[in-house]
């Protein structure tokens, strides 16, 4: 029996357009006796505020597993420590076409950046603190991510040069146009198995869904887990099963058959 199912925002629940599908929370609501956790790289806030009537009954693994909210508490961190914020600050500072975000539990910080970088930022982080100097926003809050917009969908071809960061940071790609720096524990899985063992939930009473790398220990941390059709090949090869793509409703067909 499913007591828990955990899914990735963009790309897996969200169609092309950042949509929710039409009858997601209908079916949250119709099924009280399983949990849902949201699962993404977005902020909590971010998160929160595209949920209607369902927001307060479900789980939310935000930062890619750095951080779980429930009800509006947290109940699980993974925070990074000030000199290595201030290293991957250091090392971002002298690419170009590169824009750091900090992203902390009471908001997330960046500097000043082109109009259309600011315009990407504030989709995914509902509360943004602008700062001329990121380095004074790492005492004013635990930072648990180093998020990098990366111009131009460069991210795959630019991650490579935060390798220097291992092992103590994980550089992970989670979009064409995303990085994320964190602590090498952080994961969703890891988030994921915080939630478990607070509900006494095994794993094979799970389900996952996931389109990228980011979703990988996700996936593996579930019983039953699912690759959407428009899924990286990594992805494809860790999941149990298939569905079909965001655009063609590949999370509910599969949930309306539970």
């Amino acid at each position: 029996m499913i007591k828990l199912v955990a899914t990735d925002m963009d790309g897996t629940l969200l169609n092309s357009r950042k949509e929710l599908p039409p009858d997601f929370e209908t079916w949250v609501e119709a099924h009280p006796e399983i949990r849902v956790a949201i699962a993404s790289g977005r902020q909590y806030y971010t998160l929160y505020d595209n949920f209607g009537t369902v927001r307060e009954r479900l789980l939310y693994i935000a930062e890619n597993g750095a951080l779980v909210f429930e009800n509006g508490a947290v109940l699980y961190r993974n925070v990074m420590e000030p000199a290595d914020v201030l290293e991957c600050l250091r090392v971002t500072s002298g690419l170009p076409g590169v824009s750091p975000i900090l992203c902390g539990v009471r908001s997330a910080w960046m500097a000043r950046a082109p109009e259309a970088v600011e315009r990407e930022a504030k989709m995914y982080y509902r509360r943004l603190a602008f700062r001329e100097a990121l380095e004074s926003a790492v005492g004013e809050d635990d930072i648990v991510k180093v998020a990098l917009y990366i111009e131009n969908r460069r991210a795959a071809e630019t991650v490579s040069r935060f390798r220097t960061l291992e092992p103590r940071l994980q550089p992970v790609v989670s979009g064409a146009d995303w990085i994320d720096l964190a602590n090498a524990s952080v994961s969703k899985g890891a988030a994921l198995r915080s939630i478990q063992e607070r509900y006494h939930i095994s794993p094979a009473e799970c389900m996952g869904f996931g389109d990228y790398m980011n979703d990988y220990t996700l996936l593996q941390a579930c019983g039953e887990s699912y690759a959407m059709a428009n899924a990286c090949d990594g992805i494809r090869e860790v999941a149990k099963h298939l569905t079909a793509s965001n655009d063609e409703d590949g999370v509910m067909k599969v949930l309306r058959t539970l």
